[in-house]
């Protein structure tokens, strides 16, 4: 048999697939995606209606069909009464996904190949920041479409945006340094609360806080100071497991790194001019969609710069062999305390937009729980790569709200999938690939 036919009979329905999609650049995604979005939108109520669903699906249907899975099984474990006629909810759902969403994605990005490659390979006559500002706007137009039609859509997407920085903000240390720390929710919370003590302190009079000290008409444009200050607060921090970090690699500095979460999370519980265990509540309306999806855009560029840079490439052999990266006239120690201080920053910034997005914070959501939580995002999506922190953070985002209705349930059923992502992809889905801005954003070159 001819060897070159060998991927065509052993790929399969996924050769095929890929085939299909080879040519579509991301331009031709996203004009995709903004005709789901417009085509929801037009028919999404209609199509409910026509396919006998109680409302319209905020999550793609998926939402929909685990209410249904669980109610099954609670019937089946518990004896609750179960309405069997919603059972015709579980496929009216995946054609509402297939429908609204599969597709006309696939039909349009298909058909618009040549056009979108064509203005893709124009824009990159323009300066990359110009061919990036073009495509991240027609992102979020898609973002801000699919999210104002639900505010359960709003939150969800706000709060999935936040877990992208968060994530990859873990993986610059347990990915591209090598170490594992344990002690990331601690810096999220130093940057929840400074951040949330900078509004609220100033700009909204609080219980806890008390008064307002000023009174501006303008004064959420202070939000990206308050960001910063969040993650400054946080960097300071990181300063108690960055210098441990010079003599403890593994287990070590695992430990040493949980043991300041639990310091952060106590000193938090106990202080009672910040509100104790009840925490600070109040803060100003500020996290807006624009500025969570501008924040995360900048910091993904941000945090790819960093990590491709010398100081990127000196992570990585610290993280390979200390010693040789030593020899090699590496500064490990500058490395190590760039790392934790750079990621701890961007942690900040994340607990920041978490408490402006709530509204409210306190010691208990930056528990072992949250810890897990990122960890899970980090090593499932991929090591060592933005894309794999992207893909992480929004699968298992997505997986858990979708997974919600089962409750204890949907506890298992994640666990049960990392696991089997560490047994055939030990280093996560998408590891070690470096973010190439212009290959990204650019056209297509199909051979």
């Amino acid at each position: 048999m001819d060897e070159t036919h060998a991927p065509r009979q052993t790929g399969g329905m996924i050769y095929r697939v890929g085939l299909f999609f080879k040519p579509v650049p991301l331009l031709g995604y996203l004009l995709g995606a903004l005709i789901c979005v417009l085509w929801e939108q037009l028919v999404g109520e209609g199509l409910t209606s026509v396919l006998g669903l109680p409302k319209m699906p905020v999550l793609f249907g998926l939402l929909t069909i685990f209410k249904v899975l669980a109610g099954i099984i609670n019937f089946l474990i518990k004896g609750d009464a179960f309405n069997w006629a919603t059972v015709m909810h579980i496929p009216a759902g995946l054609v509402y996904l297939a429908v609204i969403y599969l597709i006309p994605l696939a039909l349009v990005a298909r058909v618009v190949v040549k056009p979108a490659n064509a203005l893709a390979r124009y824009l990159q006559g323009f300066p990359l920041i110009v061919t990036a500002l073009v495509q991240l706007g027609l992102m979020y137009a898609v973002l801000h479409i699919w999210a104002e039609m639900s505010d359960y859509r709003l939150i969800f997407l706000k709060l999935t945006l936040i877990a992208v920085l968060f994530t990859l903000s873990l993986n610059i240390i347990n990915g591209y340094m090598g170490e594992f720390s344990c002690s990331h929710p601690g810096f999220m919370a130093i940057g929840a609360y400074m951040s949330s003590l900078f509004t609220v302190g100033l700009f909204t009079s609080d219980k806890v806080l008390g008064d307002a000290v000023f009174n501006f008409s303008v004064a959420y444009l202070s939000f990206p100071l308050a960001l910063v200050f969040g993650g400054l607060a946080a960097s300071l921090g990181a300063l108690i497991i960055a210098i441990p970090s010079f003599k403890t690699r593994g287990d070590y500095l695992a430990i040493i790194s949980l043991a300041f979460l639990f310091i952060v999370k106590s000193f938090f519980e106990n202080m009672q001019s910040l509100g104790g265990s009840r925490g600070i509540s109040g803060q100003p309306d500020w996290a807006t969609l624009p500025v969570i999806f501008i924040t995360m855009a900048f910091g993904i560029w941000t945090i790819n710069n960093f990590v491709t840079s010398i100081m990127g490439k000196a992570l990585n052999a610290v993280r390979d062999d200390e010693t040789a990266a030593e020899a090699m006239t590496v500064d490990t120690r500058k490395t190590k305390m760039a790392a934790f201080l750079f990621g701890a920053f961007w942690a900040g910034v994340s607990g920041g937009l978490l408490a402006h997005v709530l509204r409210y914070v306190n010691p208990a959501m930056f528990s072992v729980q949250k810890l897990a939580e990122v960890l899970a995002m980090v090593y499932f999506g991929g090591l060592n790569s933005v894309y794999g922190s992207i893909v992480g953070a929004v699968s298992i985002s997505l997986l858990g709200e979708a997974l919600r209705p089962l409750e204890i349930l949907k506890w298992i059923v994640i666990p049960l999938m990392l696991i089997l992502v560490m047994i055939y992809r030990p280093t996560g889905l998408i590891a070690f690939k470096e973010f190439d801005a212009r290959q990204v954003f650019g056209p297509k070159e199909v051979d």
